[in-house]
């Protein structure tokens, strides 16, 4: 792997330099701050309707800034219904957007001029201004309840947009003033609108089902047309159309859909305009294929372009193979061979009854030729005009093919010094690593790992196996997950790391070596308490079925497991039914199936609480047909080590289906889900509950199940097995309130909000892990304890609200660093309110600085049983 990335890097680069190539807009992770805050957003860019004084005109209506008298105001009072104010500002360019934040005038507490409600107006061409709505149809966004604190709300859906408006709004006269901030990525996709048939309703068990296009942002009257909604809004439909990703939204919500016997001519056509012209590679089309319901992803596709006036005369035309057999939903990519447009239309043909698209995302190259007509970035200054006469799209000069020569010796000069500074990094970063590793006390051993490796007991990566889906992005901008993680380009993550004194150490911490790797010593080394410290060389890694690491095992025991044989059957393939899928990842999918028959292949040791005759829920791990040979050895390695896990909290492995593609390993699957869904659906016993008529759970039904979780974790860690990813998620709730962990939390599109990417690397748990483990590397049985700790805050809090749920994953990282200077700044988590002192004592014993202070499990388990008596 290492000698083809260094083959493949000087084109990687090329073709960075040469163009962006776009990908699929993902909203989990498209959350930067567009430069209100950090200034890329010019003054010039930011206008108002009106000002109270020049001190408070637009350009000082930036988020945490206090520059002039610290906000924009209008010149006059706020009425009720009136949408006359308005603070713009123009990106420059195509963004899409997911997020906004406002915050009013405090200017040291002088002001108190707030905005406590607004709406948002967005246009991409400065002329038609569209008033954004959610998916239930509200204009009004809550905003502040002060003049200092800030104010972060999603935007659900995602706009496309160049310009934003942000309209303060009242229900009576009164006086606000508005600093703001955008967040979002630039929408490369260069799609400024589809044109569609309107999507229709299907009659399901004599209830309707809609498959309208419910957030389209342009005229529907017959058809859609000049605008965009949800086959741009980066959220994929799921395998069963009548389920969403959203709540409370009707069945089908997610699709666009139509059936044949509206189309005589078996297709649905779908013109698409784009920003400018543009050299097409793929279109991604993400199609349900219900088949049992007679839905199937499209048996051809005949495109159009449009370069210029006239629409081409030879199409291009491409048909998929058909599945009858997989009734999941799926990207399927059409190759555009390179067409050069700046419109398609594309003829959809029906396979089935019916046809339903979720998403369309295009990759493409803008073409070089064409650049002067495009709109400037952020800053640049205004697009190079073409003279009278001129054909820009075929006319290159002299002068002009000089420049490019000249362009690429300057690129293969930039080749030559980035080959030059690789070399010379690896030989640099060899030597300063030996020389930290003699500087650095016994808590700094490990070098500073960034986690680039996978890391969890049984890791399962969503967005790796969507990686064509997901922003893969080199901007410089810092992306903000209020509710979600943070992607970081590693540079920007060190800078926020502890600082060190020595020279030496500083290299340390600015080397981004991979500290969890198998390839040194076969032994686990362990310290002076005892607890075996996984930073380095004793981790086998084992790439699960999405893409992540099954286990943290100690190499020792992996070679004591290696001698014995699989202790489970083979279990037939038909008497499986599925569900519901998941998750998935880079490597294969989980599924939820029901199991028929499965208590004849139980050990003697194992009994369900159901009849014989009735199936079992399970969860089935299917490893894709065409994973590499390492995936493979890896999944029959992980089915080798669950089957030695045997215990009353714990999920067991109850059955393997290995002799033939795909490889599955069928699980426990608990009926009530896993603990942070069940816990959010259910309130604390007391008044409020009454009077809501919600589900309760009793103070001791929590400490219950707290109990078990670190039964469970006594049990891992005296096996020398490190979790990794313990959290609610990753726990699931039987009958009368049983617990048995998991580890399917990471694959579930669900919780990707809980984990925070660096860039093109392994996804970290933050909010859960220990400061040594974010900051050095290390994972050991102590910082399972650390995540027992937030895991047992999540239980008490009934999961109301992500851990640090006040800090950005930045300001989480940099609270990893107080822990580490232990200069008495570091922030904990609260007490909440259900929770005594003896159990938050638990808690922050769990949360100590010395990783040999901390309780191990077997005490935890013991003073959680003390605690209920």
């Amino acid at each position: 792997m290492k000698r083809q990335w260094d083959k493949h890097f000087p084109l990687l680069i090329l073709l960075y330099l040469v163009g962006d190539v776009t990908s699929q807009v993902n909203p989990g992770v498209c959350r930067y701050p567009l430069g209100m805050s950090g200034g890329q957003i010019q003054d010039e860019d930011i206008s108002a309707s009106s000002q109270w004084s020049e001190s408070t005109a637009a350009r000082y209506g930036r988020l945490d800034f206090e520059e002039g008298d610290g906000a924009w105001c209008p010149e006059r009072t706020v009425e009720p219904d009136s949408l006359k104010e308005f603070l713009q500002i123009d990106l420059r360019s195509l963004h899409f957007i997911t997020l906004v934040g406002t915050q009013g005038r405090h200017a040291g507490g002088i002001g108190n001029e707030f905005a406590q409600m607004y709406k948002i107006k967005y246009s991409r061409d400065g002329s038609r201004w569209i008033s954004w709505r959610n998916r239930q149809g509200e204009q009004v966004i809550e905003g502040n309840r002060n003049a200092y604190d800030i104010m972060l709300k999603d935007l659900e859906p995602p706009i496309i947009a160049r310009f934003v408006r942000f309209m303060p709004v009242s229900d009576h006269s009164m006086n606000v003033c508005m600093r703001v901030e955008l967040y979002g990525c630039e929408w490369l996709d260069g799609l400024v609108s589809y044109n569609a048939p309107a999507g229709e309703q299907m009659s399901l068990e004599g209830q309707p089902v809609h498959f309208n296009d419910s957030v389209y942002d342009g005229a529907v009257i017959y058809s859609m047309t000049e605008g965009l909604g949800q086959l741009t809004d980066g959220m994929c439909g799921l395998d069963d159309f009548t389920h969403s990703h959203v709540y409370n939204v009707w069945p089908g919500y997610d699709y666009v859909g139509w059936t044949n016997e509206s189309f005589p001519n078996g297709y649905v056509e779908i013109m698409f305009e784009f920003d400018r012209t543009r050299n097409f590679t793929t279109m991604k089309v993400h199609c349900n294929n219900m088949f049992t319901r007679h839905i199937k992803a499209f048996r051809q596709v005949v495109c159009y372009f449009r370069s210029e006036a006239d629409w081409e005369a030879t199409p291009l035309s491409f048909s998929p193979v058909v599945d009858d057999v997989n009734p999941s939903a799926r990207f399927i990519t059409v190759s555009l061979a390179n067409h050069m447009a700046s419109a398609m239309k594309c003829h959809f043909y029906f396979a089935d009854t019916w046809m339903m698209f979720s998403e369309i995302t295009f990759q493409s190259d803008t073409a070089m030729y064409n650049t002067t007509l495009a709109p400037p970035k952020t800053g640049s200054g205004p697009p190079t005009s073409t003279q009278p006469g001129d054909d820009p799209t075929h006319k290159i000069d002299d002068s002009n093919t000089r420049i490019l020569i000249g362009c690429l010796v300057a690129i293969i000069f930039i080749l030559v010094a980035i080959i030059v500074i690789i070399l010379w990094r690896q030989v640099w970063q060899k030597m300063l690593e030996k020389a930290s590793r003699r500087m650095l006390d016994d808590e700094l051993t490990a070098s500073l790992s960034l986690q680039s490796e996978t890391f969890a007991y049984s890791h399962n990566n969503p967005s790796s196996s969507s990686a064509p889906s997901e922003q893969e992005s080199s901007s410089t901008y810092e992306r903000i997950f209020p509710l979600g993680p943070d992607y970081q380009e590693p540079s920007r993550l060190i800078r926020k790391l502890p600082e060190f004194s020595h020279s030496s150490e500083e290299a340390a911490l600015t080397s981004t070596v991979v500290a969890v790797t198998a390839s040194k010593a076969p032994t686990a080394t362990f310290a002076q308490d005892g607890v075996p410290h996984y930073a380095e060389a004793d981790i086998v890694n084992l790439q699960g079925v999405t893409g992540g690491n099954t286990y943290a095992v100690p190499a020792l025991t992996m070679d004591l497991l290696s001698g014995k044989d699989v202790a489970v059957e083979e279990f037939p393939r038909k008497l499986l039914t599925f569900k519901e899928k998941l998750g998935e990842g880079q490597f294969g999918e989980v599924h939820l199936c029901e199991a028929e028959g499965m208590q004849e292949f139980m050990d003697e040791d194992f009994s369900f609480d159901i009849s014989d005759n009735q199936p079992v829920l399970v969860a089935v791990k299917m490893l894709r047909a065409d994973a590499n040979k390492n995936a493979r050895n890896d999944f029959l390695k992980e089915i080798k080590i669950m089957s030695r896990l045997k215990d009353p909290n714990i999920i067991r492995l109850l059955a393997v289906c290995i002799c033939s593609d795909p490889l599955c390993m069928i699980t426990e699957y608990m009926e009530n889900g896993d603990l942070n869904q069940f816990l959010s659906r259910h309130e604390p016993e007391g008044q409020l509950a009454l009077i809501s008529n919600a589900p309760t759970v009793s103070y001791s039904n929590l400490c219950y199940m707290a109990t078990q979780i670190a039964s469970g974790m006594r049990y891992l860690s005296s096996l020398n097995f490190v979790h990794r990813d313990l959290a609610t998620r990753n726990c699931l709730v039987g009958k009368n309130y049983t617990i048995k962990i998991a580890d399917f939390g990471m694959s579930r599109n669900l919780y990707s909000g809980d984990y925070y990417r660096i860039q093109g690397r392994a996804v970290l748990p933050i909010r859960w892990m220990s400061w040594e483990s974010i900051l050095l590397g290390k994972f050991t049985t102590a910082s399972d304890v650390w995540a027992f700790g937030v895991t047992l805050w999540e239980t008490l809090t009934f999961c109301n609200e992500q851990p640090y749920s006040q800090l950005t994953d930045e300001q989480v990282i940099e609270n990893t660093g107080e822990f580490f200077r232990d200069q008495k700044r570091q922030v904990y988590l609260p007490q909440p309110v259900l929770c005594p002192d003896s159990v938050y004592k638990i808690m922050l014993n769990c949360w100590r600085r010395n990783t040999k202070e901390r309780p191990s499990f077997q005490e935890i388990h013991r003073a959680l049983l003390e605690s209920q008596t």
